[in-house]
């Protein structure tokens, strides 16, 4: 959000909600292949080597149900993946920025400023958190260290939200169990990248928004907000041009 923008005075909307259904059902992807362990299944496929004892020695094959999943930046997609967890029998707990969402979700939301004191109680976190200044490696050594050795770790917003650094020693450490990521820093992900060879690290090629869907749905918003320019409503999905998003 670059300065001549902010000062331009031009109204600025964004595409938020169009894709708030495929990511969420990615994620959702995600979350159970990680505790079932798919990853894996797949590489010893690729091998013809039949791996029920390997996966088991490796971590534990466990379920979703019961499990606490915090979800960091709980906005459209962030309730979206909720509705899906709780059809799964999750736990959910939201973080936002205001600390405010649709309490029917969540068991609990928090404000950002209290993300440290809730990530210890979470088995699966997800980062859906919008990219700006202020949560660029939102997610870092302090916070990875908070987290239980049996939780994962899903980044579906940017790249930049989390250290990699850190994220690469806590899985070679067994501080975390595994993660999942569909965004990197860069990308596309170069080939020499240690993110490839990180131990129970799960990557989809920032493909979570991407559906048939996606074109029909963007056209039908566009629409919308065309007819209320011309016609003088209140606009929706408008950018706050200071905050970022």
């Amino acid at each position: 959000m670059y300065p001549e923008l902010r000062d331009s005075g031009v109204i600025v909307t964004n595409p938020s909600g169009i894709f708030s259904v495929p990511m969420a059902e990615h994620t959702m992807g995600m979350l159970i292949a990680l505790a079932r362990n798919f990853p894996d299944s797949v590489r010893y496929q690729d091998r013809a080597h039949w791996s029920q004892q390997d996966l088991w020695d490796n971590y534990p094959l466990t379920e979703l149900n019961g499990k606490l999943l915090l979800i960091v930046g709980f906005g459209s997609i962030g309730h979206e993946l909720a509705r899906r967890a709780k059809a799964f029998d999750m736990r959910v707990w939201g973080v936002s920025r205001s600390g405010k969402g649709d309490a029917t979700l969540a068991e609990k939301i928090v404000p950002i400023a209290q993300l440290r004191e809730v990530l210890p109680h979470a088995d699966y976190v997800v980062i859906s958190a919008p990219e700006t200044p202020e949560t660029r490696h939102l997610i870092g050594a302090p916070e990875l260290a908070l987290m239980k050795p049996s939780a994962r770790l899903v980044n579906v917003a940017r790249g930049s939200l989390l250290d990699h650094s850190a994220l690469i020693a806590a899985l070679q450490q067994k501080k975390l169990a595994g993660a999942a990521f569909d965004v990197t820093d860069p990308e596309p992900l170069p080939a020499d990248h240690p993110l490839w060879r990180a131990p129970n690290l799960f990557l989809t090629p920032h493909t979570s928004a991407i559906s048939d869907r996606l074109w029909p749905r963007q056209t039908a918003l566009l629409l919308d907000l065309l007819e209320s320019w011309f016609n003088g409503r209140e606009l929706f999905n408008l950018v706050n041009l200071h905050r970022g998003y």
